[in-house]
């Protein structure tokens, strides 16, 4: 029986480089024209816009910064803005007090039960903000449900004053943002093997002390991830605060708002949009620092 002789021809280094080098140069090509409209729109319909605004705070009636030194000379406009800051830290708070667990649980239940519970974490996505925070008017007005409950309870003997409060702005926010809390810490979780929970258990940690110094610390990424996505957005929150909140709960989108509308101060409007730029900008840094952003994305420990 004969044996077939293959023949084994042996690329040429500088040929296969030149392969490789050419397919890459293509590839990024591709890419470019790919992400192309894009960027386009994107600099169309943000940064453009973002920057002629801006202008308008340094650049009106004069070259100045007046616009922005009124945002810190007035205490009025200083107190909105630390309010701001307090009403979005609440809401955070409460958002990870509220979806941790739900998180913790979504992994470990499965079947019908792992599906309701996505979907009710999923489904507040697909609905309008303003019809989830009208479901809180309706839930907190003194004829709502929450009050008719407590009366019947016996626990008040009249309507109690639940809507245009801070804790209604706080509540409402918290579960208009609870998803982009939850899914980060979900991937966090689901990423930990189970092996890791059985070798602490086999060490002798009981489920809370494993808990604590496995679970916990290992999805600390998700927890960031979820906790700057919930503040950040809560920092230039108009809809549910206008809404389920009064003149004592104003923050700062409001009052760009109200400049805007009421007070045609574009200048000044665009100052307040410099300023909370500036306070965005610093936090990612900060958590950028203090956690890999690559850890942030990817859920790792």
């Amino acid at each position: 029986m004969s044996t077939a002789t293959v023949p084994v021809i042996a690329a040429s280094p500088s040929a296969f480089s030149r392969l490789w080098l050419g397919g890459r140069q293509l590839s990024v090509a591709a890419s470019a024209v790919l992400l192309a409209p894009f960027f386009a729109l994107l600099l169309l319909v943000f940064v453009y816009p973002l920057l002629s605004l801006l202008s308008l705070s340094v650049l009106e009636p004069h070259p100045t910064l007046a616009n922005y030194a009124r945002v810190f000379d007035n205490p009025v406009y200083v107190r909105v803005m630390l309010r701001t800051g307090w009403i979005s830290l609440l809401t955070t708070v409460l958002a990870l007090v509220l979806g941790f667990p739900i998180a913790y649980l979504m992994t470990r239940v499965k079947g019908a039960v792992a599906a309701l519970l996505t979907a009710c974490v999923l489904l507040p996505l697909w609905s309008s903000v303003l019809v989830r925070t009208a479901a809180w008017i309706v839930l907190l007005r003194r004829d709502g449900i929450v009050n008719n409950a407590l009366q019947w309870l016996g626990l008040t003997g009249e309507p109690v004053k639940l809507l245009y409060t801070e804790g209604a702005v706080v509540l409402a926010m918290a579960h208009v943002l609870l998803p982009f809390l939850i899914l980060p810490i979900y991937s966090a979780l689901k990423n930990i093997p189970d092996d890791y929970m059985r070798a602490a258990a086999m060490l002798g940690a009981n489920r809370r002390r494993a808990f604590f110094e496995v679970l916990l610390p290992m999805s600390r990424a998700g927890v960031w991830s979820g906790c700057l996505m919930v503040f950040l957005s809560a920092l230039g929150f108009f809809v549910t605060p206008a809404l389920v909140g009064s003149p004592q709960e104003l923050m700062i989108a409001t009052l760009v708002s109200q400049q805007v509308r009421e007070m045609l101060d574009w200048p000044f409007a665009a100052a307040l949009i410099g300023v909370l730029m500036v306070v965005v900008a610093t936090l990612t840094m900060v958590f950028n620092k203090a956690v890999s952003f690559n850890r942030l994305i990817g859920g790792g420990a």
